[in-house]
């Protein structure tokens, strides 16, 4: 590990200040991810300013319509939280299948949609929920947040500080997940919504994607049958040690399928 000068500012205000006066600087939330890069010396910052001490980024507040999420808000207090639990059952349980019990002790939900995963969990909820997503500066939809694999909307001296999620008329997530790191090999989130049928696939591509096909056939029969003849395009989608781009589109519609019969 290359050092570093740490921070710890109090306010959003004051890590906004520090990421302005150091540029090479890095945001450090849960460090899940940042500090193995750190250790591989695969990253060398000036700085990490820690979003830990900036009480405003924390919790959970849940209304009729929406759950609000602090972006260092860890994933074991959404897994556990009654509210979310009873708002939006199938986020719960996503939460509480991120990792293993020491990254959900330690990862936070922003930090996961900052870093933009190709096989995380969280973007497939932002996504299926069409949640919006509220920095220092702007509000951005879910649809206009990942740009990429491990890219996002996000500008220069912007700080993702919370996440709406509005209240689906019900949902589910299933994953076919990486025996060992519990990454989504192929995660689908499918959600009945106030403005249609949403489904959202991680885990398949360099970005989380929404399935508009299954979307369009799910509109008209919110039934798992309505998928039977419905197959995912494998052209562009991920092929590694773990299954090939064949695999995961076949995947794809059996996730879907799972996730529709779960609801």
């Amino acid at each position: 590990m290359y050092s570093f000068d740490y921070h710890r500012p109090n306010s959003v205000a004051d890590a906004v200040k520090l990421l302005a006066e150091h540029e090479e600087a890095k945001i450090l939330a849960g460090g899940q991810t940042l500090l193995p890069t750190l250790k591989m010396r695969l990253a060398q910052p000036s700085d990490l300013i820690d979003l830990g001490g900036i009480a405003e980024l924390r919790g959970i507040k849940v209304t009729a319509g929406a759950v609000s999420i602090g972006a260092t808000t860890r994933h074991v207090e959404v897994a556990f939280s009654p509210e979310v639990g009873k708002a939006i059952p199938a986020l719960a349980k996503l939460a509480g299948g991120i990792g293993d019990p020491q990254v959900r002790n330690m990862g936070t939900i922003g930090g996961s949609l900052a870093n933009s995963d190709p096989a995380a969990d969280y973007p497939a909820a932002v996504l299926g929920l069409g949640a919006s997503l509220q920095t220092n500066k702007r509000t951005i939809a879910a649809d206009k947040f990942f740009t990429g694999m491990f890219e996002t909307a996000l500008e220069p001296g912007e700080i993702l500080t919370r996440i709406e999620f509005p209240v689906p008329e019900k949902a589910a997530y299933v994953k076919f997940a990486n025996p060992a790191s519990r990454y989504a090999i192929v995660g689908v989130f499918v959600a009945k919504t106030a403005s249609g049928v949403r489904v959202a696939v991680t885990g398949a591509s360099g970005s989380v994607f929404r399935w508009t096909a299954a979307e369009k056939a799910l509109g008209g029969s919110l039934a798992a049958s309505a998928l039977a003849s419905l197959k995912a395009d494998a052209k562009g989608l991920n092929a590694d040690i773990h299954a090939s781009a064949e695999y995961r589109a076949h995947l794809i519609g059996v996730m879907t399928q799972r996730a529709v019969a779960a609801l």
